[in-house]
């Protein structure tokens, strides 16, 4: 049966190689679960076997103001000063199959929302008029909420920037150049996340466009067409102080850097969605390790020495053979001890609905936020995975 270095190097191949539909060897799966008797046996890919540690589902989470209707959503996290969660919507439902899709340029309402833990009641809602697709978000130390912009508006007045924003909604700050797409220090090109360290300096995962090259020729023309795919970092006050990484296969290279987040020993872990794989930073940019057992990761949540990563886009035509769904291990390790498999709905007639952003409460309570991830590309919501009582 094959060791745990042996499963962890094909799953590497499998990421370098970018063979979306590369799986282990017959077996490989459960190996890797018993490779350690401290580990529950389970199936890597699918998640089966493993325990769901919150199996109760709530769908369309969280209560909109009355006459809004759900649009897309892809972040979420946990105030760290009340426990409650913020998340946000995209200003209403998205159109993605015929005509202009509505966003938060064209239908300017508030699309950052606080919502009770417990109740699901808004107790904040602001960000109108600011952005056109909010993509990543994230509450600081202090309670301000951060949020990346991920587009630009037809005008090239709004997009591609990063907002920070006050408890109560006052615009603080701005990074990049609005509606002006780039790969200079002061500009970003479809930002996906931001998060800020401990002592406040700000790190922005920019670049989504790099999955989908999956040869090195396209990787290249992406280059010289100015797409990027790199971790830039600034002080507390917004001063560019340096940045790392491009689209490529290699560590320190990126397929899109889509999360962002700190662990306990400070640092940071960049969910590479196009590579399948988690990559571990110290906070100048030195690479230091890569997780492969998470699937095509998403969103990325840290608590309590335990890794939470939601695969959204696992399927037979992305990433085949793997479940998308919740996937948990510890920090100190590459392997799965725990999966909350995604909900079944309807419109999604593969694989179930896993969402793209993901948080954990003081409870255990896991939040998704479930993103454009249906065959019809229609809605989004919060959905809340809760521990049994």
């Amino acid at each position: 049966m094959p060791s745990f270095r042996a499963m962890n190097t094909v799953l590497f191949s499998c990421a370098v190689l970018l063979t979306f539909g590369c799986a282990p060897e017959s077996g490989a799966p459960e190996a890797m679960a018993d490779a350690s008797s401290a580990m529950p046996a389970g199936n890597l890919i699918t998640g089966e076997g493993f325990p769901n540690p919150a199996p109760n589902v709530t769908i369309n989470w969280g209560t909109l103001p009355e006459g809004r209707e759900w649009g897309t959503t892809a972040g979420i996290d946990i105030d760290p000063m009340d426990g409650h969660i913020w998340a946000y919507e995209r200003c209403g439902a998205a159109n993605f199959g015929a005509g202009v899709p509505i966003n938060c340029d064209n239908n300017a309402v508030d699309p950052v929302f606080k919502f009770d833990r417990n109740t699901g009641e808004v107790l904040a809602n602001f960000g109108g008029g600011v952005m056109v697709v909010p993509h990543g978000i994230h509450v600081d130390a202090e309670g301000n909420v951060w949020v990346t912009d991920f587009a630009g508006n037809d005008e090239g007045t709004k997009g591609h920037q990063v907002h920070k924003f006050s408890p109560d909604g006052e615009l603080l700050m701005s990074l990049g150049t609005a509606g002006k797409p780039g790969s200079g220090p002061n500009q970003f090109n479809q930002p996906n996340d931001v998060i800020t360290a401990p002592d406040g300096s700000i790190f922005v995962g920019d670049g989504h466009n790099g999955q989908g090259m999956t040869t090195n020729q396209a990787m290249q023309e992406g280059l010289e067409a100015g797409n990027t795919a790199r971790i830039l970092k600034f002080s507390a006050d917004g001063t560019f102080i340096k940045e790392w990484g491009q689209i490529g296969v290699r560590h320190g290279e990126f397929r899109t850097p889509h999360a962002l987040a700190f662990d306990a020993q400070g640092r940071l872990w960049v969910a590479d969605r196009g590579n399948h794989r988690l990559e571990i930073f110290d906070q100048e940019g030195n690479y230091l390790e890569s997780r492969y057992a998470y699937g095509r990761i998403s969103g990325l949540f840290i608590k309590d020495g335990m890794v939470y990563a939601i695969d959204s886009e696992s399927s037979p035509t992305n990433h085949a053979n793997w479940r998308n769904g919740v996937r948990i291990g510890p920090v100190d390790g590459d392997h799965i001890t725990a999966f909350i498999p995604p909900f079944e709905r309807e419109s999604r007639v593969y694989q179930g609905t896993a969402g793209e952003g993901v948080a954990v409460d003081a409870d255990g309570n896991v939040y998704a936020a479930e993103g454009p991830n249906s065959l019809t590309q229609a809605g989004g919501a919060f959905t809340k995975y809760s521990v049994d009582k």
